[in-house]
């Protein structure tokens, strides 16, 4: 083994990646901005509550994990559904060429806006490029990319999938959050031909970038470009969101990421907001729990991207939340004080799945009704009832009561609340009846009316209870 190897592997990181779900950092690791405009920006995220996250590329023509298969590493459990006799080399050929065949013709950016504004959502995190390196804007580092000329989507009127994807969205008034990954298993500079690390490829680059400084420092040029691209040609951009946080000086892997963001903020975007996830420091602005959410309120900005399905690319058997299961989830993330990144994976034809519109418009019915109770909320000093059956979250002085409902409860007469505080009156969102309240040594008990006690159980009842 050369000392250059021995160097490579003693930097070798801690997994922050288990089986493609990455773990978040703790709030002791989470840094205070200094400049106001950002401090300011990060109410405002506080205030949005839900967000629609969007994996798609290539990789959805298969309906695998995206990306991960490349990665010889993590083959014991990404390629566990590659299931058409191909592993190793002949493996990353077919997913590399898939930009060959990748044509997604039904893809209507507007409709998808339209959805996303009836759901509720806020704003919009989209996958500009994964780990496989392939590209859905018209970048000019790359030819792997949706307008390159070997894709034949480059010839549509939508070729340039994220300008049409986020022109549609901001003109709902959704917020642009773009989703960029530091590592780019495609180019040379990262994953250089003839460097293997072993006999095995990983999640990390091929050679040892204190062994071959001009090499790495090709890779940081270029992705500074890239990012520097979406940063400039792409319009008002609200949000960072960059994956891959093995990706950084602590590795070894120092892409100078801070002198980028600094310069896009003092030249083009002075309020951008970065998610360096998973590496905590004065870049990651929010903590990403993805695919769980934190045991206990969090103290500082935070969203759990969570799939709707269970995967995050498109799956032909995936399975959906139902309607009722996304409230529940959506009031437990926010009355612990985050955000809810639902994470939706388009068709290889460009649609969105049925089942995923039928959540999203179920999503936006609940919220067209309830919102109040969930949008620009805080933490409320008692977050949950005993029993788990009632949420709580705070607005000025008012507090909103949610009591959830599993499917096939019966709804009380009289709805016990434990004490959070002194109210002077209670009042159902939906209803414009008052609600009849009686203080007790516990704390207050509401009678339900009786329009919400027969017939389908409830998703969730959310009660305003205003301060004496």
């Amino acid at each position: 083994m050369t000392e250059a190897k021995i160097a490579e592997e003693a930097r070798e990181p801690e997994p922050v990646v288990h089986e493609g779900v990455h773990n978040y950092s703790s709030e002791d690791e989470w840094v205070k901005p200094e400049d106001p405009l950002l401090l300011e920006r990060l109410e405002w995220f506080k205030d949005q509550k839900l967000g629609l996250m969007m994996h798609w590329g290539p990789y959805s023509q298969l309906g695998v994990v995206e990306s991960w298969a490349l990665s010889d590493g993590d083959a014991d459990w990404a390629r566990d559904c590659i299931d058409w006799g191909v592993e190793g080399e002949e493996l990353k050929r077919e997913y590399f060429d898939l930009n060959r065949t990748f044509n997604p013709i039904r893809f209507q950016p507007e409709l998808w806006a339209d959805l996303a504004a009836e759901g509720g959502f806020k704003y919009l995190t989209f996958t500009t490029k994964h780990h496989d390196g392939f590209c859905m804007w018209d970048t000019h580092t790359t030819d792997y990319r949706i307008t390159g000329p070997d894709t034949p989507f480059h010839r549509h009127k939508y070729a340039d999938i994220c300008k049409n994807l986020f022109d549609a969205f901001r003109s709902r008034g959704l917020a642009i959050s773009a989703y960029f990954s530091k590592a780019d298993w495609h180019t040379p500079d990262y994953w250089a031909p003839g460097m293997e690390r072993g006999e095995k490829m990983w999640r990390g680059p091929s050679y040892d970038p204190a062994a071959y400084p001009w090499l790495w420092e090709k890779f940081v040029k270029f992705t500074h470009e890239q990012i520097t691209e979406l940063m400039t040609r792409y319009g008002r951009i609200d949000m960072l969101w960059l994956d891959a946080g093995w990706v950084n000086a602590g590795s070894g892997q120092d892409i100078r990421l801070g002198e980028l963001v600094d310069e896009i903020r003092r030249e083009h975007q002075p309020w951008l907001l970065s998610a360096d996830r998973t590496v905590g420091g004065p870049y990651e602005n929010l903590i990403t729990p993805e695919q769980t959410l934190p045991e206990r309120p969090l103290n500082v900005p935070w969203e759990s991207c969570i799939t709707m399905g269970t995967s995050f690319s498109f799956n032909y058997e995936d399975r959906y939340k139902s309607v009722r299961e996304l409230v529940h989830l959506l009031v437990e993330i926010v009355a612990k004080g985050g955000n809810l990144a639902l994470n939706v994976g388009p068709q290889p034809d460009g649609r969105l799945p049925a089942a995923a519109i039928q959540g999203m418009k179920g999503l936006g019915a609940w919220l067209a009704v309830n919102g109040e109770g969930i949008y620009g909320t805080r933490v409320c000093e008692t977050y949950a009832s005993a029993d788990k059956k009632i949420r709580f979250t705070r607005k000025g002085s008012d507090v909103y009561a949610i009591r959830l409902y599993a499917e096939g409860d019966t709804v009380e007469s009289e709805l016990e609340i434990p004490a959070v505080g002194e109210f002077r009156g209670a009042e159902l969102l939906g209803s414009e009846e008052e609600l009849t309240l009686r203080q007790t040594n516990d704390g207050i008990v509401v009678e339900l009316p009786e329009s919400v006690r027969g017939g389908e159980t409830p998703i969730a009842l959310v009660i305003r209870l205003s301060e004496a």
